[in-house]
């Protein structure tokens, strides 16, 4: 047992003994491995409590005492006698060892007599240690790291190897962990003599996704044995569970691009470490010790072990402010505890400061604050890329060092198929290489190859198929299952993204956006008709026109026999004529309005408001007709009319007799297959069950059917473009089905992945595949000359909807024409009633009866008659009369008048001569009225 010299020590701190709470000296013990001996966790131990007793502000009048003993590795036995060896000597505290076996031991002494444990290892118990204090990470929370950095690296296949027995309980967690379902893990122990055997089967699985816990004096044949297998390319990544990555020689791989992660706890980039290295070299240089210390980095144990020597001075510290520290004799052999043990354990477990390992903080003696540097071994040295905090998750500040590849020349295997105009080959045999190929994909394959920085050569797939899972079988083929197999890096072409591919392999962000449409052939023009002057206007309207021909000539005829301002003397110079007619008879109201409507001249005319209201509201209605007609006539005579039996999508599944389909193994028909539109399973079950297989294996196939006639191809809205461009006889029908982008597929979990989807934005920004697009879709020189009339621009007939309007306002006009008739009906009946002057011996004719008998003559059908107030007129001439026959009602040989000088106009007119005012009302010459004598009853009833 060999202890450091206290005599100096104890002599100047008995001077303070009374003034402080704490003794002079305290008393700590450590205990390492044999291979430990002189090693950098040693030199850390040894410079910490040098460090605390020269520093004036800890502990200023007490110093640190260290006993080390060393005791050979997993012998538990030795461990224990030496460890109560240090507690018979007055030990406060305990350190170490870092063996989890030994380290149990240690505790369950320090447990037993209540003294404080600090240990700086890996503990896989998950129990409370009441006297443990452990600065090393929590395995749990280091398990979470390693799941948030796969889960970053989208890593869907992974091998674990592991050396230690204890090594799989460690890691049991990434295995069990629920948030790893979709993960495959598979495990496998190694020791140096296996870890050839180990890779290489690893390598046969086409696993390229390893975690690596091994010891680290076995870490360089472990890099050896990936060398021999030549596993150290840019395929493979490997995270390593070890803190001293910086500490092992890369060289051999720093240039290959293999991807090396693993987590740090000590910054050796932070200023305070740097000067803490700087000032423990000078120790290690005055003490003489044969450690070899590396002034550049430092061991994560080695820091640990720093740090657990401030933490328990820390802890002493606050202790001094409130309690005072006594020593009592403990044994292993009398198993009495320290009764000042659970106050100081109480308050290390309460310490909070910033060590080597970064910000450290206790719960219950378990680490739960800490930092994790994440390290990335790029062409220089590793580098730091992110960080890890409990609760914060990772933190990638440096995500293109996952995805950079460098500048060196990697090749990469690309599979393509052959398309128009994405891939095309060269049909000369002179051509090889990369060279056979040329195509829209190619030049942005070309494009991307140069803002990446890596070649590549290009093959078709086998089986010239893009990639689709087999419903039964759930096996894919194509493009997807070459990238499933590893059998090639990327797979360029117009390839769709989907959900389906997208949980199996990887793809970029897409280079080109789409949907699905439907290709057809172009229809045939319309035949002329015999009766295409009828086209202009529908069906309906044409019989609507008619119908108001009708209802406006007989409203006319109607509405003029009411109206007495319609009723006129035929005879304006024979001012003893009793009777008047009607020029709106039944056959001249159709002539009338006929006439209007073919825009030509009449004899007719109204003359009463009504009938001139009739008449206007119809010269309307006919000019409006006359001008939708002519108007939309012109445009049926220069648009060609297309015979199109569908229109969209809804049109094909409602009908049977026109085939569609799709090609065969595609997105397309993975989209119908899947959709959950009620219109597209009806397609796809029509496509399904057709017989002959309306399924296409290629573009070619599919079109050439589409151009031999009644048959739609289902196909992306880039390539029919294409095709349509270069052959007039093809067309599109409807719009897009769906949204969709065309990507470049790379393995799950690629390193490529990301790096392209940058380069593709960058290509998108700069317009440069727009300019691939423009010159392979539109500046050929193929694209075929049409003349394009469009569905919009096609001459339709016109409808209700269309002048349906001009009809309600011929309708209001007819009822606002009656209603004026009425009018003009009633008034003229009122006026006849009042003007009218009867005798005593009259019968006293009402308004009622006026209008009963003007309407009884307004309804007949003939034109001439003689009105009822007329004749009523004339029978006040005759006293003893009741009767005025009209003309009709002669008899054919009535009786002869007496002999007399006719009148001089040859007219008989019987007037009164009493009534002078009906002979001036009549116009009668005042030469005639001396003729006109009163006659015997019978001779008038002779002369009428």
């Amino acid at each position: 047992m060999l202890w450091g010299s206290w005599g100096a020590a104890l002599g100047l701190a008995g001077l303070l003994a009374v003034a402080v709470a704490l003794p002079p000296v305290v008393k700590i013990g450590a205990i390492f491995t044999e291979d430990q001996r002189n090693s950098a966790t040693e030199l850390a131990f040894k410079y910490a409590v040098y460090k605390i007793n020269k520093d004036k502000t800890l502990l200023p009048y007490t110093s640190l005492v260290y006993d080390i003993q060393y005791v050979p590795r997993d012998d538990s036995f030795h461990a224990s006698k030496k460890a109560c060896n240090q507690v018979q000597h007055g030990v406060h505290a305990v350190f170490g060892p870092s063996d989890p076996l030994l380290g149990a031991h240690i505790h369950s002494i320090c447990d037993a007599l209540d003294i404080p444990h600090l240990e700086a290892r890996l503990d896989l118990d998950t129990d409370i240690r009441e006297f443990s204090i452990n600065l090393h990470p929590a395995q749990h929370l280091l398990n979470t790291a390693f799941q948030d950095v796969m889960a970053f690296l989208n890593w869907t296949k992974v091998a674990i190897i592991y050396e230690e027995d204890y090594g799989l309980i460690k890691l049991r967690e990434l295995v069990r962990s629920p948030h790893n379902g979709d993960l495959e893990i598979h495990l496998r122990q190694a020791d140096p003599e296996s870890y050839r055997a180990v890779l290489k089967e690893i390598k046969s699985k086409e696993i390229h996704n390893i975690v690596i816990d091994t010891k680290p004096s076995n870490m360089q044949h472990f890099l050896k044995g990936i060398l021999q297998l030549q596993m150290n390319d840019y395929k493979y990544h490997y995270l390593f569970t070890t803190f001293d990555m910086e500490t092992f020689d890369l060289e051999d791989f720093k240039y290959n691009f293999v991807n090396m992660t693993a987590f740090r706890v000590v910054d050796v980039t932070d200023l305070s470490v740097q000067e803490v290295l700087r000032d423990m070299a000078r120790f290690q240089a005055n003490i003489n010790a044969d450690s070899k210390l590396n002034s550049t980095y430092l061991q994560a144990e080695a820091a640990l072990i720093y740090d657990s020597v401030f933490v328990f001075a820390i802890g002493l510290q606050t202790l001094e402010q409130s309690h005072t520290l006594k020593l009592s004799n403990v044994s292993c052999d009398k198993e009495q505890p320290w009764l000042e043990g659970l106050s100081l354990i109480n308050y290390i477990n309460a310490v909070e400061f910033k060590g080597l390992s970064g910000p450290i903080e206790f719960k219950e003696g378990r680490r739960i604050q800490f930092k994790l540097d994440l390290l990335k071994l790029k062409q220089h040295a590793l580098v730091k890329v992110g960080e890890w905090r409990p609760g914060a998750g990772v933190n990638i500040t440096d995500r293109a060092a996952f995805f950079d590849p460098g500048t060196m020349n990697v090749t990469l295997v690309v599979t393509t198929i052959l398309e128009l105009p994405y891939v095309m080959m060269h049909p000369e045999k002179n051509y090889t290489g990369n060279n056979r190929f040329y195509g829209f994909c190619v030049d942005v394959l070309e494009s991307i190859s140069k803002e990446v920085g890596f070649d590549y050569l290009l093959d078709l797939v086998p089986d010239r198929k893009y990639g689709a899972r087999d419903a039964k079988t759930g096996q894919w083929n194509g493009m997807v299952r070459e990238l499933m197999q590893h059998k090639a890096d990327l797979a360029v072409g117009s390839m769709t993204i989907n959900y389906a591919r997208e949980s199996v392999i990887d793809f970029t962000k897409p280079f080109m956006n789409l949907g699905i449409s439907i290709l057809f052939k172009v229809p045939t023009s319309q035949q002329a008709r015999l009766f295409s002057f009828m086209n202009p206007l529908a069906m309906d309207i044409w019989m609507y026109v008619f119908s108001a021909y009708v209802l406006v000539s007989i409203t006319m005829f109607v509405v003029a026999r009411f109206s007495p301002y319609e009723w006129h003397n035929p005879h304006p110079c024979d001012m003893e004529n009793e009777l008047v007619e009607n020029q709106f008879s039944l056959a001249n109201s159709f002539w009338f309005t006929i006439g209007t409507l073919m825009q030509q001249g009449s004899d007719l005319n109204p003359k009463a408001t009504s009938t001139r209201i009739v008449g206007g509201i119809w010269w309307f209605f006919t000019l409006i007709i006359i001008s939708s007609y002519t108007a939309n006539l012109a445009a049926f005579l220069t648009v060609e009319r297309m015979i199109t039996p569908i229109e969209n999508a809804e049109d094909l599944a409602g009908q049977t007799e026109i085939p569609y389909g799709t090609l065969e193994s595609g997105s397309t028909m993975t989209f119908f297959r899947d959709s959950m539109i009620e219109t597209y399973k009806k397609m796809w079950r029509f496509m399904e069950n057709r017989k002959p297989s309306v399924f296409v294996p290629t573009y070619e196939e599919g079109i050439q059917r589409v151009l031999e006639g009644n048959y739609a191809f289902l196909m992306e809205s880039t390539m029919l473009d294409y095709t349509v461009q270069r052959d007039c006889n093809l067309t599109q029908i409807g719009g897009l089905l769906d949204s969709k982008g065309y990507g470049i597929a790379t393995p799950m979990g690629s390193p490529w992945r990301d790096k392209i989807s940058l380069a593709i934005l960058e290509l998108q920004e700069k317009g440069e595949i727009q300019m691939l697009y423009d010159k392979w879709w539109k500046n050929t020189g193929e694209t075929c000359s049409r003349n394009e009339k469009g569905k919009e621009s096609k001459a339709n007939s016109l409808g209700v909807d269309n002048i349906g309007g001009v009809f309600v306002v011929l309708l209001c006009g007819l009822a606002f024409a009656v209603i004026i008739a009425i009018c003009e009906f009633c008034y003229n009946s009122k006026k006849n009633a009042l003007t009218e002057k009867r005798p005593a011996s009259a019968p006293h004719q009402s308004l009622c009866s006026e209008m009963g008998g003007e309407l009884c003559f307004a309804l007949r059908c003939r034109g001439s008659r003689q009105r009822p107030a007329l004749r009523r007129q004339c029978s006040k001439c005759l006293p003893g009369a009741t009767y005025v026959p009209a003309m009709l009602d002669i008899p054919p040989h009535p009786p002869q008048p007496p002999s007399r000088p006719p009148p001089t106009n040859g007219l008989s007119v019987h007037v009164c001569p009493e009534d002078t005012s009906l002979c001036d009302r009549m116009m009668i010459p005042l030469e005639l009225q001396h003729h006109m004598q009163p006659q015997h009853p019978i001779h008038q009833q002779m002369d009428n």
